[in-house]
């Protein structure tokens, strides 16, 4: 299941297992929020009521963003300003997308699953070889091109082209 959410100014599209780096929110690591104004909900193409869903989400770390530099400049005038930003930012790991009791539910028969197909189906073993099988067909190794000539024959061929040209003139 996905969201579309806003926070800081900003729309994400987001699924349970994502990370994403937002505006600063208040909390510190460990911290788990709800992320509250969500536009848009759905499940593969069919939509759900965004009213009823919820994202739940743990705050990984707060941190800064990348640095920007801006700098001012006005030709011929000695104006020159340079400064720097970084924004801050928090770190969320979304761990629940939608309602609590559909994703409770849905979980524990995800997990049965996989040990029951594991148990009846058994991988199967390929036949043992003999020492006596021999393939039926090899194939032929590639054969190598033919060497190039060597650029001394290649010589004479350029004389005759010079011996020419001498001719028509």
């Amino acid at each position: 299941m996905f969201a579309v959410v806003r926070t800081g100014g900003k729309q994400y599209r987001v699924s349970a297992g994502d990370k994403i780096a937002v505006e600063k929110l208040a909390g510190e690591a460990g911290d788990t929020i709800q992320l509250g104004d969500v536009l848009l909900a759905g499940d593969g193409e069919d939509i759900k009521d965004a009213a009823k869903v919820k994202v739940s989400a743990e705050i990984i770390a707060q941190a800064k963003s990348e640095k920007v530099v801006v700098f001012k400049k006005r030709r011929r005038h000695n104006y020159r300003r340079k400064a720097g930003h970084r924004q801050q930012m928090t770190l969320l790991r979304i761990t629940q997308v939608g309602d609590a009791k559909a994703e409770k539910k849905a979980a524990p028969k995800k997990d049965e699953a996989p040990k029951e197909d594991a148990k009846k189906v058994a991988p199967k073993k390929a036949p043992a070889k003999k020492a006596d099988d021999k393939p039926a067909a090899k194939k032929a190794a590639p054969k190598k091109a033919a060497p190039k000539k060597d650029a001394a024959e290649k010589k004479p061929a350029a004389k005759k082209t010079a011996a020419k040209k001498t001719e028509k003139k």
